[in-house]
C-alpha cells in the first residue's frame, strides 16, 4: 500500500511539474496561455495556501491533494499513474482523515466530473467563472458520508 505524506516545500518544484502534465493530459479546453498563467497562480500562491499530501510511486511523487478546511482544493495525478487508484485513495484520505466534504470541478473536465461522482459526490451549485474570473465553469460538489 502506498503512504501518503505531507508535502514539504521542497517537494514544490516537484509538485509543479506534475500538476503541469496532468493539466496538459486532462484539461483539453484549456490553452497554452491560461496553462502558463494558471501554473504561475499555483507555484506562486496556491501550493503555500494549502495543506498539500502526496503520494509516492518509485520515489517520486505520483499524486496530490490540497486541502483548505472542509474543501478540496485540488487533486491531480501524473498521467503515467493515472487509473491506478491513487486519485481515489487521496480522495479517501481528504474525507476520512479531514472531513474534506467538498470540491469544486471545472465543468468541462468531464473525466474529473465523472470520477467524483463514482465516489459518491453530487453537484449542489454551479458558477459561470472560475476563482480567476475566467469563463471555466465550476461545479460545486460534495459528499454525503451518511449514505
Amino acid at each position: 500500500m502506498r503512504t501518503i505524506t505531507i508535502a514539504s516545500i521542497e517537494d514544490y518544484p516537484e509538485l509543479l511539474s506534475l500538476w503541469e502534465e496532468s493539466v496538459r493530459a486532462t484539461h483539453h479546453f484549456l490553452g497554452e496561455a491560461d496553462i502558463l498563467a494558471y501554473k504561475k497562480l499555483i507555484g506562486d500562491k496556491y501550493l503555500q495556501s494549502l495543506n498539500l499530501y502526496c503520494i509516492r510511486t518509485e520515489n517520486k511523487i505520483s499524486g496530490f491533494i490540497g486541502l483548505q478546511k472542509n474543501l478540496i482544493q485540488m487533486l491531480f495525478v501524473h498521467p503515467r499513474y493515472m487509473n491506478q487508484g491513487i486519485g481515489k485513495e487521496l480522495v479517501n484520505f481528504a474525507v476520512s482523515e479531514h472531513k474534506a466534504f467538498e470540491v469544486d470541478v471545472n465543468e468541462q473536465n468531464t473525466n474529473a466530473l465523472r470520477f467524483y461522482k463514482s465516489l459518491g459526490f453530487e453537484a449542489f451549485d454551479r458558477f459561470a467563472t472560475d476563482d480567476a474570473g475566467k469563463p471555466f465553469p465550476i461545479l460545486s460538489l460534495k459528499i454525503n458520508i451518511n449514505n
